[in-house]
Formats: C-alpha cells, structure tokens, sequence
C-alpha cells in the first residue's frame, strides 16, 4: 500500500522529469523561432522559470528524500528532443509549436494542481508554496500564449502570403 508521501515523491519525480522536458522543448524552439521577436522574448523569460523550476522541485525531493529519477528525466529529454526536431519538417512550425506550448502549460497547470493537493494532504507545507508559486508561472504562461496565439497566427499568415520566410 503506499502512502500520500510515497504518492507525492512518485509525482514530484513526474514533475521534474516533465520540466527537464519542457527545459529541451522550449530551447529548441527558442534557437529555432527568427521572426517572432515577442514570442522568441516570451519563450527564453519561461525558459529561465522552467530551468529554476526544475531546481526547486530537485529541492524538494532532496528534502522529503525521493531524489529525481534519472531514467524519467532522459525519457523526458529525449521525447522533447524528437517533438523538437518534428518542427523542423512542417511549413507552419511557429502556430504548431504555438499549439504545442498552450497545450503542455495545461497539462503542467493540471499537474502542478495535483501536486498542491497533495502536498497539503502529506502536510508538506514547503513543497506546497513551490508548487503554488510554479503554478502561478504556469497560468502566466498560458495566459499570455492565450492572449496571443491569433497574433502568432495572423503574422504567420501575413508572412506566408506575401511569401516570406514564416515557419519560424
């Protein structure tokens, strides 16, 4: 039978190896995007935040004893490395890439959600407020691709039309 604490690792372990994903996906689209000056600014701010991210949740297993795992965290890598160079190979890379991001900020949203519950179910107060405090990264995030995905698509298709490099 395992316990909320044995629950809480298993998932702060899923959640660092999720950043350290979301870390190789967002670098990758960060040195690929040329023409999107906001988006590429918007990228490489929560790049950062997802690199500190990881180092915190890293904190918070080293604290509660569960370490990261290693193998999740290379599965990870090497998933978003293959999502990475998938871009490469469509005309329309920056709305997928788009699509892409505003759909893994709610699945980070949702987890990070879950954690929170069951952080305070374990009574483990620190990993709570870092996981509030990620949360609220994340909705900022997806917030911000949300107010600007039809922007990212109209100049994509201005580009496009006029025949301009648009991919990226």
């Amino acid at each position: 039978m395992s316990t909320a604490q044995d629950n809480l690792v298993a998932w702060l372990r899923d959640a660092h190896a999720m950043e350290k994903q979301a870390e190789t996906m967002l670098k990758a689209q960060y040195e690929r995007i040329k023409n999107y000056p906001d988006l590429k600014a918007r990228i490489g701010q929560h790049l950062e935040e997802t690199r500190q991210q990881a180092k915190s949740l890293e904190t918070c297993l080293n604290q509660i004893g569960g370490g990261s795992s290693t193998i999740k965290d290379m599965a990870g890598k090497i998933t978003a490395f293959g999502q990475g160079l998938s871009g490469l190979f469509v005309s329309d890379e920056i709305v997928k890439g788009s699509l892409a991001s505003y759909t893994f900020e709610h699945f980070e949203i949702a987890s990070y959600r879950i954690l929170i519950a069951a952080a305070e179910f374990a009574g483990d107060r620190q990993t709570k407020a870092v996981c509030e405090g990620i949360l609220k990264e994340e909705i900022a995030m997806a917030k911000w691709l949300e107010d600007n995905l039809s922007g990212v698509t109209e100049a994509f298709l201005t580009r496009a039309e006029a025949d301009i490099t648009a991919k990226r």
